[in-house]
């Protein structure tokens, strides 16, 4: 077959293809030069998921005659600075668009309007043969129509109808009313994080789907703007990232560890000023976070790349949502440098949500009538079959005695803190508990910030008081985080100590384990623990972490080694699963031996141990969650309480 020439008009039709996949696609490049027009306020208006109706109207600088003419045509734009000799320079982008495309793209496959009115009007042009300040352009399928006047604000009003109607095909490729919404809506939020400055309204059908006013301009802003699109949670527990290396800088908000997804949707990357999707922040986030977010789980960030237009590609993708670095490697490290800074940062810090969520089921349980299903109107006693509580029996007061006596202030004068009631504590509670008197005094509870211990409950969670809140904290989770970054110190100092035992220990496994775990004698000796082949099916234990320390019996050694031949096994058994750098699989062990080596729930601590394990919290980074990145405690704000209870 001959070569020929194909028509304008089908050209106009491949090339659109490229450039508007999807209704989104189209709402993304008008909204995006809505932004470069300086516009801020932008409102948008879907219909049938944007396949009826797009109407994307801004109050931006707006086109003059001239302009409004040349805006369809293919490859006209205002966003290349003309060059002093030689062809523009395509790699000095400042602009989200900048190729000409869009406009003319959607004329070809659609019926499109433009309506305009310039900020600024000169002196009115005869040209058109009316003195009109507002004009409009029509394009219907390829076909352009003469200026006409029109009735709109300053600045420009962009309407689709009948998006993909001449080209058929292409409709049947579309998703569902709603998922194209969706799309759309993703689209307009993403262009919205990045221009916290600019108010975004947009209506689907006829509701109002989004409305996201201006927010003031710094990180302040920024956050409120985040905050709008990606929960209050985040808001609540977001770190500010900051950074620069080598003229690239680094800003945005990332969330803490125990706030996570099962999927990547809530991680957005946009590079000067332009969100993009790019493997690279994926690979990176999980190099920062490593051991602090559970397997198949993602932390929430927005993270704001800023640097020279010659050191990135935009045009390596069609519709401009993927970019190239020229050095990749130092931008990668540069954010992975921010997020570890941010984290070490927050120390102890842990996720908000967790108690605000605890005050709420509570409030929750309340109203539907009470805790267990009870409700919350008290019994009367006088009905028939309701026996009368002892303590309102004639005569108990006489014949009650306290548990144990107090000899302290009394109630409400200085110094005074209240008795503990007989449900709470008895003489033989504090007896084998180790604990031979009262708590401190609450005034030293300020001093700080995880307060003082004032109970064990239910020998698991240890309940504090600060001046602003309670903390109840989950002694196995903590102390698992404790020993595991000590062990990691002590890896990275050479070795983890270890203490060797009187009588080794024999660990019977399934062959097929045991030798797995023989073969990594090497590793788990520079974890503190020496293991020896021991005949077919079994091996021995020689020396263990001296970490351990109460779990260093027959038992707990035991259940170590089976935990470790079995996390070894199933390791070797995924074929899915490449086997991780050295480093990080010596931390995976470490992981289990500070799960063993923990305090473990069902303990009874004492009132010293409990604060001493409140003081090294505060001093150890990352402590606000375990090694599985489930919180390890949890704040109730006391005005959340005061809440609960009717007192605000």
């Amino acid at each position: 077959m001959p070569i020929r020439q194909l028509p304008q008009q089908t050209v106009n039709r491949i090339a659109a293809g490229e450039v508007v996949e999807r209704p989104a696609s189209a709402v993304k490049e008008l909204v995006e030069n809505a932004i470069d027009a300086g516009a801020s306020e932008i409102d948008v208006v879907i219909a049938g998921g944007g396949l009826s109706l797009i109407r994307v109207t801004d109050n931006g600088s707006g086109m003059g005659a001239d302009d409004l003419e040349l805006c369809v045509e293919r490859h006209a734009t205002s966003k290349l600075v003309p060059a002093l000799s030689g062809p523009e320079d395509l790699l000095d982008i400042r602009t989200l668009g900048f190729r000409g495309e869009a406009l003319p793209s959607i004329g070809a496959i659609a019926r499109l309007s433009i309506a305009s009115k310039p900020r600024e009007q000169g002196p009115m042009s005869m040209k058109h043969g009316a003195r009109e300040d507002a004009l409009e352009i029509v394009v219907d399928r390829g076909a352009k129509s003469l200026l006409r006047p029109a009735a709109v604000n300053t600045g420009t009003r962009v309407e689709v109808r009948d998006l993909f109607s001449a080209t058929p095909a292409r409709l049947k490729f579309m998703r569902s009313e709603r998922a194209e919404t969706m799309a759309v809506t993703e689209t307009v939020k993403r262009l919205a994080m990045a221009n916290p400055s600019v108010g975004f309204t947009l209506t689907t059908g006829e509701r109002t789907g989004l409305r996201l006013p201006a927010c003031p301009a710094g990180a302040n802003g920024l956050l409120q703007r985040l905050g709008r699109i990606m929960g209050a949670d985040f808001m609540a527990d977001a770190l500010a990232i900051a950074g620069e290396r080598d003229a690239v800088a680094l800003s945005g908000f990332a969330g803490l560890p125990t706030l996570h997804r099962p999927d990547t949707s809530l991680q957005f990357l946009f590079v000067n000023g332009r969100p993009v999707r790019d493997k690279l922040l994926v690979g990176a986030v999980r190099a920062a976070y490593g051991d602090m977010v559970p397997r198949g789980r993602h932390p929430l960030m927005a993270l704001f790349v800023t640097l020279d237009p010659h050191a990135v590609d935009v045009n390596v993708h069609p519709a401009k949502t993927e970019v190239r670095f020229r050095d990749a490697g130092a931008v990668r490290s540069l954010i992975i440098g921010g997020l570890r800074h941010a984290l070490e940062a927050a120390g102890h810090r842990s996720s908000a949500s967790g108690g605000a969520a605890a005050v709420e089921a509570l409030v929750a349980a309340t109203e539907r009538g009470g805790v267990n299903g009870q409700t919350g109107t008290p019994p009367k006693f006088s009905q028939p079959g309701f026996a009368q509580p002892k303590f309102f029996q004639p005569g108990f007061a006489e014949t009650w005695q306290a548990p144990f006596s107090y000899d302290g202030p009394a109630y409400g004068e200085p110094g005074a803190y209240a008795r503990p009631s007989a449900a709470a504590a008895t003489s033989d509670d504090l007896a084998a508990s180790g604990t031979s008197q009262y708590p401190a005094a609450p005034d030293d509870r300020a001093q700080h910030p995880l307060g003082a211990a004032r109970a064990q409950l239910h020998a698991t969670y240890i309940v504090a008081e600060t001046a602003t809140s309670v903390i109840i904290v989950d002694q196995h989770a903590a102390h698992e985080r404790l020993v595991y970054e000590r062990m990691k110190a002590m890896l990275a100092n050479g070795g983890v100590a270890r203490q060797g035992l009187l009588i080794p220990i024999v660990v019977e496994l399934d062959p097929t384990e045991a030798e797995l775990v023989a073969t990594e004698a090497e590793a788990l000796a520079n974890l503190g623990l020496v293991v020896e082949g021991f005949g077919q099916g079994a091996v021995v234990v020689r020396e263990v972490p001296a970490l351990l320390g109460h779990q260093s019996n027959r038992g707990g050694i035991e259940g170590l080694i089976r935990d470790l031949a079995a996390s070894l096994a199933a390791e070797s058994g995924d074929s899915n699963t490449a086997v991780g750098p050295l480093t990080e699989r010596l931390e995976a062990m470490c992981s289990l031996y500070a799960c063993h080596g923990s305090v473990r729930a069902g303990r009874r601590l004492t009132v010293d141990e409990m604060n001493a394990l409140l003081r090294e919290m505060e001093a150890t980074p990352r402590s606000g969650q375990c090694n599985h990145g489930r919180p390890t405690y949890v704040e109730l704000k006391l005005s959340d309480i005061e809440r609960l209870f009717g007192r605000r």
